[in-house]
């Protein structure tokens, strides 16, 4: 699935093109993508409908899609954000666009379009044009502050991803809510997660603290995004190669300035993952220009069970000790 340097290179992408661009219109071709998203009706009664993971009835889908057309239409997109895997786009109304014209706005915005992309979201941006995207969940259409007019197609394969409009509320710290933005401001539904490791307000001291009292296997820690966010089965692998620690080891038994190597190892391989457009090994990834990542070519160990080590020579294995495939180095990450 798409970890933190994926994300945040379909981020980056929407920067480039959604600043300012206005919402003209939007297309809800699959109600289960809505999964997230609450309907002022259904916030109005009190009865929302339970819609993580599950399927939503045909009733509800329907609600919801009518409710994020009609709130959605006529927005305005500010500055994409991103904490973890969670991204969002901050919306500013319409009614508060012309105040703006007339001089009498003021404020932060109080809603934004959340996105998570779980195993197979994409986010594409194209021409209005643009031959039809594989199994497109929603589309949006755009026109720019510079008159242009682009499609935004959510396309969601294994339809885990989704689309939401949500409710901004205050950091607990009052630091700026994570990359990309400076307000400090996000998404109710991110509110539990913790901050990443490319976040230049991340504690990476106080984060290795936190692991040090815990008895769980590492792998799994790394893999807690209530904990540090961001990181998934990819770049647990790599940062743990990298650090010379087996998968399995309790976080207590690790010492704290080998837990804290471990975040900054990690934090450096999501940073060359970024640079190299992120890990692609099917079309599941893209970028937002439909485009693959790179860094699949620089693994040193996730994904090599059965090649040899590039540090020690010796035959890398695999192991679903944790409920999760790890592939590591039996010779250099030695279980102790």
């Amino acid at each position: 699935m798409p970890e933190l340097p994926e994300v945040e290179v379909v981020r980056a992408g929407l920067e480039r093109a959604l600043i300012g661009a206005t919402v003209s219109a939007a297309e809800v071709f699959d109600g289960r993508s809505l999964k997230r998203h609450v309907s002022i009706a259904e916030l109005s009664s009190g009865r929302v409908a339970a819609g993580h993971g599950k399927t939503l009835d045909p009733q509800t889908q329907q609600l919801r899609a009518n409710d994020f057309v009609q709130r959605l239409t006529g927005a305005t997109f500010l500055t994409p954000a991103r904490r973890g895997k969670f991204m969002w786009i901050p919306l500013q109304p319409p009614e508060d666009r012309h105040q703006q014209a007339a001089g009498t706005a003021g404020g932060q915005p109080v809603q934004a379009l959340l996105a998570h992309l779980a195993m197979s979201g994409q986010l594409l941006l194209r021409t209005p044009t643009a031959p039809e995207d594989k199994h497109v969940r929603i589309r949006l259409w755009v026109s720019t502050p510079a008159g242009e007019q682009l499609r935004l197609d959510f396309a969601d394969q294994r339809r885990f991803g989704s689309l939401a409009i949500d409710s901004l509320i205050p950091t607990s710290d009052g630091k700026p809510a994570g990359w990309g933005t400076s307000d400090p401001l996000l998404p109710q539904q991110a509110a539990h997660i913790a901050r990443d490791l490319l976040d230049p307000h991340c504690d990476f001291a106080q984060v290795a603290k936190t692991l040090k009292t815990k008895q769980t296997a590492i792998k799994k820690i790394l893999l807690d995004q209530q904990l540090l966010s961001g990181v998934g089965n990819i770049y647990a692998d790599e940062a743990l190669w990298e650090s010379q620690l087996h998968p399995e080891t309790p976080a207590a038994r690790i010492a704290l300035s080998k837990l804290e190597m471990l975040l900054h190892n990690a934090a450096g391989v999501m940073a060359k993952a970024l640079a190299e457009g992120g890990t692609s090994f099917d079309e599941l990834y893209v970028n937002t220009a439909g485009e693959a990542g790179y860094f699949a070519r620089s693994l040193q160990a996730y994904g090599r069970s059965g090649e040899a080590c590039l540090r020690c020579g010796t035959t890398l294995t695999s192991s679903q000790a944790i409920g999760r495939t790890s592939h590591f180095c039996p010779h250099c990450q030695r279980k102790r």
